[in-house]
């Protein structure tokens, strides 16, 4: 099974040489720690800097830059700090190459709920809505399962929709599933995790074919 950062860890393994990047809120953060040192990514932030780095060291934080999440984080040589009008502008233009985002629920139509959980108060939807609408590549990052054990990859979303039809590979601390027709197709399967453990906890329309290989992470 894999962690935050075994996740984290695999979706790095997505990126490819000169592509613009959005990391969403929560575990997509971590993926400016492990680019692969023979690539060159530029990583986009909707609250406006493209050229972000990993997160500082304990004690080299600078408080004023920080990502969407509000978390402090270090730039890159040649980054670029502007507004969140010129941010959205790229997003709309279709400029970013990749998104990658976190997420409550997913469905096997490909549909994302990761904005509001009815009942408890949010700040607002953010920039999820733009980047789905506007993103032809979106991973998600997300945990199986909830903490009672219940699954998040779902036939149908019950939270509010962030978009519909959009993601084309979810990556959990369980396994790497793309969306396709008639619904999620196991593609890899993280160590110690077998299809069966898989297939219970997965609500979703779940396609398996052939041998499934184990996640690699080094």
């Amino acid at each position: 099974m894999l962690d935050k950062i075994g996740i984290a860890k695999r979706i790095a393994q997505e990126l490819q040489d000169g592509w613009y990047v959005n990391l969403g809120i929560g575990i997509p953060t971590l993926i400016a720690n492990y680019v692969p040192p023979e690539i060159n990514v530029e990583f986009q932030s909707e609250n406006g800097i493209l050229g972000m780095g990993p997160f500082p060291y304990a004690g080299e934080e600078d408080a004023d830059l920080i990502n969407a999440g509000k978390q402090t984080i270090t730039s890159l040589p040649g980054a670029s700090i502007f507004d969140s009008d010129t941010s959205f502008a790229m997003i709309r233009g279709q400029h970013i190459q990749l998104t990658v985002l976190g997420a409550m629920e997913v469905s096997d139509r490909g549909d994302i709920a990761n904005w509001k959980i009815p009942g408890r108060m949010v700040k607002g939807m953010g920039g999820a809505m733009d980047l789905v609408a506007s993103a032809d590549n979106i991973i998600v990052a997300m945990m199986h399962t909830n903490k009672r054990g219940q699954s998040k990859l779902l036939k149908q979303c019950n939270l509010p929709l962030t978009g519909v039809r959009c993601v084309k590979r979810v990556v959990t601390n369980l396994a790497v599933l793309d969306i396709g027709p008639g619904g999620f197709h196991l593609r890899e399967r993280a160590p110690g995790v077998s299809v069966e453990d898989i297939q219970a906890a997965t609500e979703g329309r779940l396609i398996i074919e052939g041998d499934i290989p184990e996640i690699r992470t080094a």
